[in-house]
């Protein structure tokens, strides 16, 4: 059967298309085309004049819909956090975890391998290979250096679900790096005081995006503009950046956004709340703290983080979008995710004038 959504703005990532239809057919997107080629038995859906984009990427979010999910993991945690984060809009995501016990890494894999789904693009280890002095929330006691027996223990009891890692360039061998790069994990520098050529040196080997931008690094200094400014001066790296005002004043945001153009990208890095166990994350009107009022993840959804950027960093719509979607599935390497054309998976939303959420598809079928 094929799905025909008519009367729609499609952006599909490089345009926005108005007076033609978006078909769907077996989960992909077959084809965008003049209404008038629409079959004549395909199951119609009028939208009303929404916009209609892809569905948006999240590479670093911890929880929602209540769960915490390293908190305490299990299959019902895993689905009920994957079903909030779908409704919210978001049909591809990593769950993240922070530097941890072992068995709580390890328990994690096991459910995620056991419970796979299609919003579910793997693991997200921000951490424990970290420098301390940039630990920002994490468990002091935990953090370490990585060694390649260590590494390589992860990515085997992970089964191939371990996709991307946060680490500190600094406190990281050539060969650690080399061990990820070989396992196709996305390598991101974050949780680092590195200079500028350390950093660069990163880059040049495997390390291909930053974590939370400014967040939790070294500082932008006119002597050695260390992290951030290699992030901005190299010709390939990414760098994520958390779109709530909070993280990352809105100056901040537009300056990166003007050194780093596509390679600028939204996460989440949400929480939830939690009182107990060994991260405990208080919610405050606009951000989550730990109980000492050390900043930890934020409060937003990425539609959230959407209408932040075009309210408060100057950013046209269709550029905030792509810095939710397209540019986030550059970063994975994904060419049928984050955008709309013939082929890609049918991960869509819906949005009206307003930026509220109308409908939600996950592989071409509507998300209750």
């Amino acid at each position: 059967m094929i799905t025909a959504i008519n009367n729609a703005t499609i952006y599909t990532g490089e345009q926005a298309l108005q007076g033609q239809s978006l078909l769907i057919s077996n989960e992909r997107i077959l084809d965008i085309v003049p209404p008038s080629l629409v079959p004549a038995d395909a199951h119609k859906i009028d939208a009303s004049g929404h916009l209609i984009n892809a569905g948006f990427i999240d590479l670093q979010i911890y929880g929602a819909g209540g769960y915490l999910f390293s908190n305490a993991p299990s299959p019902a945690a895993l689905q009920a956090v994957t079903n909030a984060i779908v409704r919210s809009g978001t049909t591809t995501y990593m769950l993240t975890f922070a530097t941890n016990e072992m068995d709580i890494y390890l328990k994690s894999f096991g459910i995620v391998q056991q419970y796979p789904h299609p919003a579910l693009a793997g693991i997200h280890l921000e951490g424990p290979y970290f420098n301390p002095v940039k630990r920002g929330a994490h468990i002091a006691h935990l953090i370490r250096t990585p060694v390649v027996e260590e590494v390589a223990a992860l990515l085997n009891a992970a089964g191939g679900t371990l996709k991307m890692m946060t680490l500190a360039p600094e406190v990281t061998s050539d060969e650690v790096l080399r061990v990820l790069k070989d396992h196709d994990v996305i390598i991101s520098a974050g949780h680092s005081n590195a200079t500028f050529s350390k950093a660069m040196h990163g880059f040049a080997n495997g390390i291909s995006t930053v974590t939370h931008l400014f967040n939790a690094m070294s500082p932008l200094h006119h002597r050695d503009t260390g992290l951030p400014g290699a992030a901005f001066l190299s010709d390939h790296a990414y760098a994520s950046i958390i779109p709530d005002g909070v993280h990352v004043d809105w100056q901040a945001f537009k300056i990166a956004k003007q050194m780093m153009g596509r390679r600028l990208f939204f996460i989440t890095d949400a929480v939830q709340e939690v009182l107990q166990g060994p991260y405990m994350h208080v919610r405050k009107s606009d951000r989550y703290t730990l109980p000492d009022g050390t900043l930890s993840g934020s409060c937003i959804t990425m539609l959230e983080g959407v209408r932040n950027a075009v309210k408060y960093g100057d950013i046209a719509l269709e550029e905030a979008l792509r810095m939710a979607s397209l540019y986030p599935a550059e970063v994975m390497g994904a060419t049928d995710l984050g955008r709309i054309q013939k082929g890609a998976k049918a991960n869509l939303i819906m949005l009206n004038e307003k930026l509220e959420l109308k409908k939600v598809w996950l592989e071409g079928k509507e998300f209750a």
